[in-house]
């Protein structure tokens, strides 16, 4: 426990220097939402922890420098990644977290890579650092919020269909590009969702 916790306050001296406070306190907000929901699904804590902290830790850059970063390191992306570099931070931070944090944990590195697309079938680690990125007390914006946050504690599934017809509804209104993974992700919850109307359905 004590080599845990030193290794996380290390991480979090590390992140404040280099992130900005508002982001900093952002990735402190996502780590405890991530081991609240842990504790609640019976999940790794540490691993929610370390996930939640380090998620945003590729994102010190703009989207150009961060661009070119990936080139440079060889990070892999794809075309729409490119068009849409918002996303990239992710890409890069799994790298980051990797390569300088000396994360060698699968479930942690792929938990930091989908955190802005999600995919089909998530880890239970991805689905957790997934929502608590959007729940996390600090965030305000989304007018759903206090239904998610509720939802979150229920039915993680269910949050993910939520979550992600949100932001997509949202993302059309502007416009904005979205990512294919994330369209992937949404059609492979809303049948999750379809399934589980019917199901209730059936045994009503």
């Amino acid at each position: 426990m004590t080599e845990a916790f030193n290794l996380i306050s290390s991480y979090r001296r590390n992140l404040e220097m280099k992130l900005d406070p508002m982001r900093y306190e952002h990735s402190l907000s996502v780590s405890y939402t991530c081991m609240n929901l842990a504790m609640r699904y019976g999940y790794d804590m540490e691993k929610a922890e370390l996930a939640g902290l380090l998620h945003d830790c590729g994102k010190r850059y703009s989207d150009d420098i961060i661009l070119k970063k990936c080139r440079k390191h060889n990070i892999s992306f794809t075309p729409e990644e490119e068009a849409a570099p918002a996303v990239l931070h992710a890409n890069y931070g799994a790298w980051l977290a990797q390569n300088k944090y000396g994360i060698q944990d699968p479930e942690i590195l792929s938990a930091i890579l989908y955190h802005t697309t999600g995919r089909p079938e998530m880890s239970m680690l991805e689905k957790i650092v997934y929502i608590a990125d959007y729940i996390e007390p600090r965030r305000y914006k989304a007018a759903d919020l206090p239904q998610m946050r509720k939802l979150a504690y229920i039915d993680l599934d269910e949050t993910m269909y939520e979550i992600l017809k949100g932001t997509l509804a949202y993302l059309n209104k502007k416009s904005g590009k979205i990512d294919p993974m994330t369209l992937k992700a949404f059609d492979y919850y809303q049948e999750l969702h379809r399934k589980s109307v019917l199901a209730k359905e059936l045994n009503d």
